[in-house]
Parts: C-alpha cells; structure tokens; sequence
C-alpha cells in the first residue's frame, strides 16, 4: 500500500502535538507560591487545599502532569478513566470505567470526586481535568434516573447518530454533575478546570458535557433531540417523565452563566483538534508535500464525510501536474447510524467508504483514525486505504459493500489484512490523548 508508513508518521506527529502531559505541563505553570494557567493566577498561600479531579481517556497523563508540576502541593485526587488508560500516579487515586455507555464504576468512582467537592470551602483550590470521554465516565444520575436508564439512553442516541452535541444535551439533563452542577457542588471553591478539547468548536459546554461551565441548553431542547430521532417510545419511562417534568418547570435547569460559582471557575483549553492537524501541516510541508485543511469541522453522517473527501481528493488529483503531491487535511467527529450488526467504528467506516468511492483510482492514500487509538468498541485506531483496497478485497471473495452494508468494518479490515498480509488496520493501542479524529490524504501523481 502506498505511504502507510509516511502516514503513521504524520499520524504520530499530530499526537505528539497534542499529548495531554505536554500540553498541561505548557499551560500549568508554578512560580514561587503562585500558580497560573490561561491568565490567570492563584496564589497557593490563601488556599488550605489543593484537590485534583476529573474525567476522561486521557486525564490519567494530565493528572501525572499536574502532580509534577505541583508536587506535595496537592492534598487528594480522583480521576475516572476508561478502561485501560490508566497511568502511573503518585498521590491521585484513578478509578477505571466504561466507555462509550456508562457502568456501574463510573457511578462509584463519581461518587468518590463528589465526596471530595462537597468538602470544599473558599480556601480550597480544586483542578479540574476534563477530556474526551468525560460524558460517559463521569455519571451521576439525577434523583429518579437509574444507572441502567443513562445506559439504555446513550446506546440508543449512539444507535440513532445523534451527534456528540445532541447526546450531552439530553445527557445534561439526566445528570447531577453535567451542565455545571459540578461547579454549583464545589461552591465556594476556586475552580480551575484544564481540558482537551474533543468537541468541534471546542465548545466549553459540550466537552464532558460542561461540568464546569454554565449552560445554556434546556429540557426544551433535550425532548427536541428524543423527538428528532423518535425515541420516545423506547426510552425509558423514568427518563420521558423526568424530561416532562422538567418542561413544567418541576426539575431545575442546568446551571446558567449567572450562578455565581463562576465567579470563582475558571476553563482552559490546553489541547485541541487544531493542533493535531497544524503539526500534521508543518511537517508534510517539511517533507516537500503542499498541505491543505479542507475541514477542522468535519461532522454528520460518516459515509457523507467519506464522499465529501473522496471528491475533493479526485479533484485534486485531476488539477495537479505530473509530480505534484498534496496533502488534504480534515479533522472533526463523523456520526455512524447503526443499521446492521457488525463492529466497528466511525474511523474504519469512513474509511471503508472512501475505499469504494475511489476504487480504481491510482495516488490517493488516506489515514482516519481516532487520536485516542481506539474506534468504536474495537482495539483499533482506524484504518489506512487507497484505490486498490476494494478490488484486491473483492479478488479474494470479500466485498466490501456488504460489510459497509452490516456496519462490520473491523471484520473487513480484520480478514484482508490476514488474507493478504498487509496492514490496513491501525492498531496502536490506547494513546493518552483525545482531541476527536483526523483524515490525512496523499494525493500523488
């Protein structure tokens, strides 16, 4: 296959970029007895405690950041992590969950933070860390919603495509600790929350979906997603009633920008898709390859995103002159609706579906893969294809309109890896990171 290995290289250039010890190490900084992050300074001498929480796939590399850049500064700690991303840690206790449909360790290990914040008072400093994943791991049911209602509610948003800004608005809502109510908890604490972005726009109120940030959607907007996707008759029951109720005004909102625990809250993004993507563009630049972002934005419907880049990659190749070499860049969160019964994830089945549209096509190569270094329920990060993948697949009886069909992308690139000894799956293993996904495509003549 042509430039997988080039394409791994960039690959790992876009996460170095973004490795979330690097990039809390860049944003935390200690000078004496003060501390400062995102312009902002505390001094560490007005506060009795200092405690480190938070959530998400990569808080266990943040978290070992901050314990070296404030040693015995700090008091106590929980962090949940999905499941093997822990680190090692000195002082701050991990607790491991599930990801993407929240599990009983996630309960617990949210109920450990909670202890924690329900403690605090206007001396205590508490850093917040929030990454990708957060949504799922740290959970905490609102009175009258059950563990096994949240689990029932994300597999069936997750089923329908509902995109990450949809699922965190109903997640919100059902949730004792989203929408900033986690801040409203640790009141009259100071809050400094350090985040990684894996949301397009980076948007503060969407990442983990805002413990720490006020709110500005509503149960109103909550019931308009159950009703987009018609998901009302298989809800739930508790969770339809809870919505109901909080539509008559019967159950708070979340927390609005006037609260004033956000007089004393603090969020700073220290890492995002966009930095991934700009290392990935110097250093194709380097390599004499002319780079282009065709989208930091990419989104919907994941075999939509596959066309889209499957055209302008054909596009480009047809304008170029005879030795030319671009390379298209894109980055976002792509949206899988679940219609058949096979495994995988949005990375492979893009990538399944950019193999087909360009089949036959010679000088286009393209990488899309998770930055975490999982896609879906797999261990792979996503997959690497070009103009021959479809037709040596069909060559040995697998055709991959029949996977993509079933929604088995693993099992595809699974088979014609083992079949034809080539290396068309990424597997990389948990990175640390989470800054959402990134398409690199190598377009040559």
């Amino acid at each position: 296959m042509m430039n997988r290995g080039l394409l791994l290289d960039m690959l790992n250039a876009a996460l170095a970029a973004v490795d979330p010890y690097r990039a809390v190490t860049r944003a935390l900084r200690v000078e004496g007895s003060r501390v400062a992050a995102g312009g902002s300074v505390y001094d560490l001498n007005i506060f009795d405690r200092v405690l480190v929480i938070g959530a998400g796939k990569a808080t266990a590399s943040m978290a070992a950041a901050v314990e070296d850049v404030l040693g015995g500064r700090i008091d106590r700690g929980v962090i949940v992590v999905k499941y093997g991303h822990a680190g090692n840690l000195r002082k701050i206790e991990q607790v491991e969950a599930a990801h993407p449909v929240p599990d009983e360790a996630g309960v617990q290990g949210t109920q450990r933070i909670l202890e924690l914040v329900r403690r605090t008072d206007e001396k205590t400093l508490v850093i917040c860390l929030l990454s990708g994943g957060g949504s799922s791991l740290l959970v905490a049911p609102h009175r009258g919603i059950t563990l096994e209602d949240k689990q029932r509610t994300t597999e069936l948003l997750l089923k329908a495509g509902a995109t990450i800004d949809e699922m965190n608005t109903v997640r919100k809502h059902l949730s004792a600790v989203k929408g900033g109510r986690l801040a409203q908890i640790a009141h009259p604490a100071t809050v400094l929350t350090l985040i990684l972005s894996d949301v397009i726009g980076d948007r503060l109120d969407v990442i983990a979906s805002g413990p720490t940030t006020s709110d500005s959607t509503t149960f109103s907007d909550a019931a308009a997603v159950i009703e987009r996707y018609r998901l009302k008759a298989t809800l739930p029951g508790p969770v339809n009633a809870f919505v109901e109720r909080g539509i008559a005004g019967q159950e708070p909102e979340t927390a609005r920008s006037v609260d004033a625990c956000f007089l004393r809250t603090r969020n700073v993004i220290v890492g995002s898709n966009a930095q991934a993507l700009a290392a990935v563009r110097e250093k194709v630049a380097a390599l004499g390859w002319r780079p282009e972002v065709v989208t930091t934005e990419l989104s919907g419907d994941v075999r939509d995103a596959a066309r889209l880049l499957a055209r302008k990659a054909v596009a480009a190749l047809d304008e170029m002159t005879q030795g030319e070499k671009r390379c298209l860049l894109s980055g976002g969160e792509t949206t899988v609706v679940v219609r058949g019964t096979g495994k995988g994830g949005r990375n492979q089945e893009l990538a399944l579906a950019f193999a087909l549209e360009i089949a036959g096509v010679e000088g286009i190569t393209l990488l899309s893969a998770g930055t975490d270094g999982t896609d879906g329920p797999t261990d792979a990060a996503g997959a690497v294809v070009d103009g021959s993948t479809a037709a040596a697949a069909r060559s040995i009886g697998i055709h991959p309109e029949v996977y993509l069909g079933n929604n088995d992308s693993y099992a595809f690139f699974r088979r014609i890896d083992s079949l034809l000894g080539e290396k068309h799956h990424i597997l990389i293993g948990p990175t640390g990171t989470n800054v959402m996904d990134i398409q690199i495509i190598l377009v040559q003549r």
